[in-house]
């Protein structure tokens, strides 16, 4: 079956050093609050929860700082105002983007996104302008490391009840609809599989290749200072990189 993989979004993201890590756990870790305070401290109970712990475990966040979290959101005193709010905008050459952010101040976090958009030659527009443009998928990963049979795996994610399948020489993508995500995952894990990646994503309808060199330059900065803020849990694009 085909698909068209950017594991190169992820790929990028896997390969930053310590202290980028653990401001990647840092935002998992306001991800999770959110999902507690929306849902309560039981994944079980709470599916928003469970796929945000996936997600986490996904970016080999450890078990300890994942229950850390939890508590935190669930204990007394977690009395922390924290929204979710999407930004939507354009870069060099049209490329649409779509930051997600988790804030306490909602005037702040504007500041700050729309700062990072004007200085690297780019434009933040209203709620809408480019989100119909991307679509939303559950995206899993599993890592192609040569003993895993690519049939079986396909057969695997299907019968599961996938939508798309895809692979190359370094992974085994799997797309399903938003609702399946967590079915898939769960029956997938169940077979024994371990995810590289495991969340639900915009995922582009087209993508924007970028010739020029300057151009090129201000989208990976206009990127990279997105995902620096700690307020951005996820941004998307379409820039074919």
């Amino acid at each position: 079956m085909s698909g068209h993989s950017k594991w190169a979004n992820i790929k990028n993201k896997k390969g930053k050093t310590d202290a980028a890590r653990a401001k990647v756990f840092t935002k998992l870790g306001k991800e999770l609050q959110i999902a507690v305070k929306a849902g309560g401290p039981n994944p079980d109970a709470n599916s928003k929860l469970k796929d945000v712990i996936a997600k986490a475990k996904a970016a080999n966040m450890p078990n300890d700082n994942i229950q850390r979290s939890i508590k935190k959101a669930s204990g007394e005193g977690a009395n922390d105002i924290m929204e979710e709010i999407t930004y939507e905008g354009y870069g060099p050459s049209g490329v649409a983007i779509i930051a997600q952010c988790v804030t306490d101040n909602r005037n702040r976090t504007a500041a700050d996104v729309r700062h990072v958009f004007d200085k690297f030659g780019g434009n933040m527009g209203t709620s809408g302008c480019v989100s119909f443009m991307f679509d939303q998928k559950g995206v899993i990963v599993i890592e192609n490391d040569g003993d895993k049979d690519e049939d079986t795996v396909m057969m695997d994610a299907l019968d599961a009840g996938a939508q798309d399948f895809s692979a190359d020489e370094d992974v085994f993508e799997i797309t399903t609809e938003p609702n399946d995500f967590s079915g898939v995952r769960d029956a997938l894990e169940a077979k024994g599989y371990e995810f590289m990646e495991a969340s639900v994503r915009m995922v582009p309808q087209n993508y924007v290749r970028i010739e020029d060199e300057k151009q090129l330059e201000q989208i990976e900065r206009l990127l990279d200072g997105l995902d620096d803020n700690d307020d951005v849990m996820e941004v998307y694009h379409n820039w074919e990189e």
